[in-house]
């Protein structure tokens, strides 16, 4: 019935893919129409692991700075840590563009770019800590195994280059917290799941292991894997719907198709000189413009996090930790924004940045063994926090929502990462309460029962 049905979809277009889709066919990463036109067609999702303060790069708060070290007339909320007086931001807030978007010095490459972004000042999460809410981000589920936002996504819309993974995640110097699960695809079938690339390598063998075969041809290596094939089909037969094998089988053809585009994507020797020094030096410089280099190639959801850990989590030396990580990065994302405006793609390439959450307003008290004996870091913050999108279809130097005069909450037109995933979503040509995958006998999809799209944000 599988078979039968992707061949119907070849006769009928979409709305055979569709039939395809629900019947149990073999998946591919095949191109497919979304459910509506949409200006995005990709993806670039920079991840802040470790939750950046908002207070600190794109919520400035005043009264903050005149109740420094003072008890904030209001009630602490509760978070993660115990914290203590009023802690004003140490960066320096101004203006940019004609919009006059208020962006921290920490990010002044970034806000060259103003006009072109949209700033979310008031998102929200459930819970102040790493796990569930990198969880919650990037699976829409803070405790249940579920397909990460990439897998939903190719699997609506396949892939545009059929050589290259539709998800990639790139991290350099091993995993962020809970690993793997960040870009799992969980029952969605394994072709989705994200690729992970660790771009603190240069050298494309350490940067995909295994993407060469030393030992034969290549048309040694396309004969092994046609009776590789052979095997499997028939061990199939007997086996029916096995998802497993599915996903190991479409591995291998995809492994053997990577071998040359691969070695192209990730060579950023490839590009101009003026090219590289524009993006600047470094780990963070090379895997956002890897990141351009991907989606020119069809890759339809990159995913590109800070490094392993949770780098932005600054309990203490908010001060020096906040200035080195911006400092990492702020210019290579100015750089991306910019390049991708200038090569025509940021108006079908959806880009977003953002942590799992915020951080507190106020300082976090010391814990031993944690922070002991400072007092110059902040807590967790799921309450209220900044997230902000550019390209795709979103409206461009507009600012939405607003957390309270300190920024502990969000208190105007709050945005539930729910409500960031059907918007996301849309942008990109789908209901998101259509975006569906039947699984143990329940519809699933991205926003569980939840989620509103944030027409505001919309161009």
């Amino acid at each position: 019935m599988g078979f039968g049905a992707m061949a119907l979809g070849s006769v009928l277009g979409d709305s055979g893919a569709a039939t395809a889709r629900a019947s149990g066919a073999i998946h591919t990463l095949g191109a497919r129409a979304p459910h509506f036109p949409a200006k995005a067609k990709r993806v670039i999702h920079i991840f802040m692991n470790g939750g950046p303060s908002h207070v600190d790069t794109f919520d400035p708060k005043p009264a903050l700075t005149r109740y420094h070290g003072k008890s904030l007339p209001m009630d602490h909320l509760s978070t993660e840590r115990k914290t203590g007086a009023g802690f004003g931001s140490p960066f320096a807030f101004r203006k940019y563009g004609q919009s006059g978007m208020e962006v921290s010095e920490l990010f002044s490459k970034t806000a060259e770019s103003a006009d072109d972004i949209c700033l979310i000042r008031s998102m929200q999460a459930d819970v102040p800590n790493h796990e569930p809410s990198l969880m919650l981000m990037n699976c829409g589920d803070a405790r249940q195994v579920r397909p990460s936002m990439g897998s939903w996504l190719t699997y609506g819309l396949g892939s545009e280059n059929e050589n290259m993974p539709g998800f990639i995640a790139m991290c350099p110097g091993g995993y962020p917290i809970q690993e793997s699960q960040n870009w799992q695809s969980a029952f969605l079938p394994g072709v989705f799941q994200g690729t992970y690339i660790d771009t603190k390598h240069r050298d494309l063998e350490k940067l995909i292991e295994n993407i060469r075969n030393l030992s034969v041809s290549s048309k040694a290596q396309r004969q092994q894997l046609d009776l590789l094939q052979q095997l499997n089909a028939d061990y199939q037969k007997r086996r029916s719907g096995d998802a497993q094998l599915e996903a190991r089988v479409q591995s291998f053809e995809l492994a053997y198709r990577m071998q040359m585009d691969a070695a192209d994507a990730f060579d950023v020797s490839k590009e101009s000189p003026a090219t590289r020094a524009m993006y600047g030096e470094g780990a963070q410089a090379r895997q956002l413009l890897i990141a351009r280099r991907l989606v020119e190639r069809g890759v339809r959801f990159v995913q590109v996090w800070h490094g392993a850990g949770q780098p932005w989590d600054s309990h203490d030396d908010i001060e020096t930790n906040h200035r080195r990580l911006a400092g990492e990065c702020d210019q290579a994302i100015g750089a991306l924004l910019k390049d991708l405006k200038q090569r025509g793609l940021l108006e079908e390439t959806l880009v977003i940045w953002g942590g799992e959450f915020g951080r507190t307003p106020t300082v976090e008290l010391p814990t031993p063994g944690s922070n002991e004996g400072k007092v110059n870091g902040r807590d967790h913050n799921h309450y209220g926090f900044c997230h902000w999108l550019a390209g795709g279809g979103v409206r461009g130097g507009y600012v939405h929502g607003a957390t309270d005069e300190f920024g502990f909450k969000a208190v105007e037109k709050p945005v539930h990462v729910h409500d960031l995933h059907a918007t996301i979503l849309h942008l990109l040509g789908f209901d998101h309460e259509k975006l569906t995958y039947r699984y143990a006998g329940r519809d699933f999809r991205l926003t569980d029962v939840h989620g509103n799209v944030v027409k505001e944000i919309l161009a």
